[in-house]
């Protein structure tokens, strides 16, 4: 494709010479002959200190942020981050053209709910693409976990795979860093869901408001031509002007509601109302926050056509790795495994499990390295007033000390209760509780859900919380 076709696709941009671009890169130790290497300003490093290693390499462009002595042609550009998502579109052909795009963005619960809203959409014969934190599906396809929006290479390769396996629709977790850093900029989504806001990346945002800030960017006229809003959340208040919407709610009035029929440490039933259509679901897992993301999933099938029988189908059928997950019984108690990382997550997933206690209710979790710090006492705190006993590990500490994390997440606790032990190696703390289970207790191993890596020190060791769950109970 030629350098000069890409460049149209960019606002204020100024071209300096032709090229034919045969791919894109990002890296400069991974170009390659005929690549156009994307050069702009990172969080940890400038991309145009590699630009004459990517030439090097083979590189025949770069679009960057300033004209550099580099004998290449190039597109010079406002913003490099912006340019790489449009022209990855442009170089894909525009896959998110060829397709209904759904964008659901929230701080919990979007693995959930695009798991369910892509169920629902095979249910109704609509073949539906799933991009998110537990990797992308499409068809039989299955493509392993990065990010959870991926970045715009991958993401418009991705985009092009599903439109030309057959895919109708895409479905896509958009985190707020992905709205942040425009890395899904040319998608214009036919529905946009928001599932909540509370704490979390504040390493990354500084503070709610610029949190909040890059969420609201999806629900402008521009940004998406329906929205789907959880009228529980009051930051749903503020979002969408001007722009054609549905809310759902649980506690709050709200178009689209439900009525619990049952409840179990399973899942409940539940009749939705939606707008005046009633729909018959069982969700394969428990807790209100579940059946509010049931809420959501049913309202953007809906928009898109499904009928109440598929979304009946689609949303018994979902299963979503490690989002409050049964895994095991254990002389008489239960055992789940949840990605309940932040505050406000781990408590609703505590609470759904203590309507169903009859014995003790016991957390086990930690917190990742090199993140928010902040919530980590506030963590502690609410796990010592919602769970009967806990244990506290390791997380993904990255290049941080594992004791200094879980002397962080301590102080929080400590104000509200001693009912706790340290075991700073993860898989010694889950042997630990499964050996204190009893009749009727539960254990929840929260943080890391459907991960497959324990994260030290740079380095991603093979490890999954349900695996050694399955292989400890098998030797007990």
């Amino acid at each position: 494709m030629k350098l000069s076709s890409l460049a149209q696709e960019l606002s204020g941009a100024k071209l300096f010479g032709e090229a034919q671009v045969r791919g894109l890169c990002a890296d400069s130790r991974t170009a390659g002959e005929g690549d156009l290497f994307f050069c702009f300003c990172g969080t940890r490093t400038d991309a145009h200190e590699y630009a004459s290693e990517a030439a090097e390499r083979g590189a025949a462009a770069l679009v960057c942020e300033r004209r550099l002595p580099v004998a290449l042609p190039q597109i010079v550009v406002p913003d490099g981050r912006e340019a790489m998502a449009r022209v990855a579109a442009a170089f894909y052909g525009h896959p998110e053209r060829r397709m209904k795009m759904i964008g659901v963005t929230g701080t919990n619960g979007k693995a959930t709910t695009t798991a369910m809203i892509a169920s629902v959409l095979g249910e109704a014969g609509i073949p539906a693409g799933l991009i998110g934190t537990l990797g992308a599906s499409y068809g039989n396809i299955r493509v392993a976990p990065s990010l959870t929006t991926p970045d715009p290479v991958c993401l418009f390769s991705l985009l092009r795979e599903m439109a030309d396996a057959g895919m109708k629709v895409a479905v896509m977790e958009v985190s707020a860093h992905a709205l942040a850093l425009k890395k899904e900029a040319p998608v214009r989504y036919d529905v946009a869901v928001f599932t909540n806001l509370t704490r979390d990346h504040l390493d990354f945002f500084g503070d709610m408001e610029k949190y909040a800030a890059a969420k609201k960017l999806l629900f402008t006229p521009e940004k998406c031509a329906f929205a789907v809003l959880n009228a529980d959340d009051p930051f749903a208040r503020g979002l969408a002007e001007g722009v054609e919407r549905v809310t759902y709610g649980l506690e709050t009035p709200a178009d689209a509601f439900a009525l619990v029929e049952s409840d179990t440490l399973r899942g409940c039933r539940a009749l939705l109302n939606l707008q005046d259509e009633l729909c018959e679901v069982t969700i394969p897992m428990t807790g209100r926050h579940n059946l509010s993301n049931a809420l959501a999933a049913a309202c953007a099938a809906r928009r898109l056509g499904a009928d109440p029988g598929a979304i009946a189908r689609g949303i018994a059928k979902t299963h979503a790795e490690g989002r409050l997950e049964w895994v095991a019984n254990v002389r008489g108690g239960d055992v789940f495994v949840d990605f309940a990382h932040t505050p406000d997550g781990l408590e609703k997933s505590l609470l759904a499990l203590r309507e169903h206690c009859a014995g003790r209710l016991i957390a086990l979790f930690g917190c990742g390295g090199n993140r928010d710090t902040g919530k980590r006492a506030a963590m502690g705190e609410v796990a010592a007033r919602h769970a009967d006993f806990t244990v506290l590990t390791s997380d993904n500490p990255r290049y941080e000390d594992a004791y200094a994390i879980i002397s962080e997440i301590e102080s929080g606790f400590c104000t509200v209760s001693d009912e706790y032990i340290v075991i700073e190696e993860r898989e010694r703390a889950i042997a630990y509780a499964l050996g204190i289970l009893a009749e009727g207790d539960i254990l929840l191993v929260a943080g890391k859900g459907g991960e497959h890596y324990q994260e030290i020190m740079g380095i991603k060791y093979d490890y999954d919380d349900k695996t050694l769950i399955k292989k400890l109970v098998g030797k007990s």
